[in-house]
């Protein structure tokens, strides 16, 4: 992600940079009042770059999870690209409303000349600008309410449905107050290649046709309690289903009017177009879910998607597998998988943390997988008997390779902990979150 944001910025200000070095000099111009221009247009490129990428994300591209390390890995870039968006949209205003100060500190004199522009070029370009100052008024709204976690996820998502007007809006915006020479230079090229992304982004998302080459509509067969908190819901694809590997996610839709939400595939595929859920009640939606589900009722799944694959671990490398909590579902498909030839299953140190072993009913069905599989090594570290799982007791050493499901604050305080002993192994981790 910090590789695709830099790259982009750096692109931009090289282009930007470029149109200052070959635009002479203009005695006339005061450098402060030249300075607010360039920064002006600056932050709005930005904006509109980082605004037309998380569009652009949004349509789940699925050509670019190998480069970005997966869709959940996309789904944050897009997150953090639309932030970063409407933070350069605040900037972009601040310096839009400096004018005053500079009016106040040094005159009218030396301000850059407007460009003249007649007839419907020139009410375009009024409109363009009152578009563009609501869509940022807006854009720094939805900002405020994606950050506020505790805003609910139903009003969320339908507030969001309005960011692809939003940026239309803006690209407008963009298109028809960029200085026309912009359009004959790398800057003017590079825009226009942002914008024509971003509208696809937009427009894809408009007429509803996000993952629809990827989704299989068919029905539930059995829904199961597997906790107090958890339950087993099996579902029946039909033909168009492209089948999964172990430790992939799809979008799930039980119901039109929720949409879709992702959740983990805890079954290996064995080519029957049955796919089961592992899904832990962690909010309003998922807690609804065993009273609204009932088998017979249709189901829409769109995936597969994700890299958190076993298939791609180096082989030479030691393998640390840590789940928690609902995290093991990864780990239970790729548990499975390897029950068809247990004696090609890699060697492993899986380590499970739970609450209490002892009512877990993950606990169960770990150890009857691993039973089959001697080269997989199952440590379970229970909380209530004060057993956490520390960097140190995973013994890492030489060349070694850990795969992560669970907790964002495990992870942290494990890779800090690794960091502190000297050990840097490549650290897989699930990053997926919808907003």
């Amino acid at each position: 992600m910090k590789t695709l944001f830099a790259s982009l910025i750096t692109l931009l200000a090289l282009a930007w940079g470029w149109d200052i070095a070959r635009t002479p000099a203009d005695p006339n111009v005061h450098a402060l009042w030249l300075g607010r221009q360039q920064l002006l247009y600056l932050s709005g490129l930005l904006s509109v770059a980082m605004l037309s990428l998380a569009m652009f994300l949004a349509t789940r591209p699925v050509w670019l999870e190998a480069p970005l390390g997966g869709m959940d890995r996309i789904y944050r870039s897009h997150k953090w690209a639309g932030i970063l968006a409407a933070g350069l949209a605040a900037l972009h205003w601040l310096v839009e409303m400096s004018g005053d100060i500079l009016k106040a500190m040094i005159g009218r004199q030396g301000r850059v000349p407007d460009e003249v522009f007649t007839g419907w070029l020139d009410v375009l370009r009024d409109l363009a600008e009152d578009m563009g100052e609501w869509a940022i008024y807006a854009l720094l709204a939805m900002l405020v309410i994606t950050l506020w976690k505790q805003f609910p996820y139903r009003p969320w998502r339908f507030l969001h449905r309005a960011m692809p007007v939003l940026y239309l809006m803006l690209a407008f915006h963009a298109a028809l107050l960029a200085p026309t020479a912009y359009w004959a230079q790398p800057v003017g090229a590079l825009l226009a290649v942002l914008l024509a992304a971003g509208v696809y982004g937009a427009l894809h998302t408009l007429l509803g046709r996000i993952g629809k080459a990827r989704e299989s509509r068919g029905e539930i067969i059995a829904v199961a309690p597997l906790a107090p908190d958890v339950t087993t819901v099996v579902c029946r694809l039909g033909p168009g289903w492209r089948g999964h590997r172990p430790g992939q996610f799809a979008f799930v839709s039980f119901d039109d009017q929720e949409g879709a939400h992702p959740f983990t595939m805890a079954s290996a595929d064995q080519g029957d177009h049955t796919v089961s859920f592992q899904i832990k009640a962690l909010g309003d939606y998922t807690r609804s879910l065993p009273q609204r589900l009932r088998p017979g009722q249709s189901v829409r799944v769109e995936g597969p998607y994700g890299r958190f694959d076993m298939g791609r671990r180096q082989r030479r490398a030691r393998q640390i597998w840590i789940a928690g909590g609902i995290g093991v579902t990864p780990f239970l498909a790729w548990l499975a998988s390897l029950q068809a030839a247990p004696d090609k299953a890699p060697a492993a140190e899986l380590h499970y943390c739970t609450r209490d072993q002892a009512s877990d009913a993950f606990v169960p069905r770990l150890r009857a997988l691993c039973a089959t599989l001697p080269t997989v090594r199952l440590h379970l570290h229970d909380a209530r008997q004060g057993a956490k799982l520390t960097a140190a007791a995973l013994g890492v050493s030489g060349k070694t390779e850990i795969w992560f499901c669970g907790p964002t604050g495990l992870a942290n305080a494990l890779r800090q902990g690794l960091a502190a002993l000297g050990w840097r192994p490549r650290f897989h981790q699930e990053a997926f979150e919808m907003r």
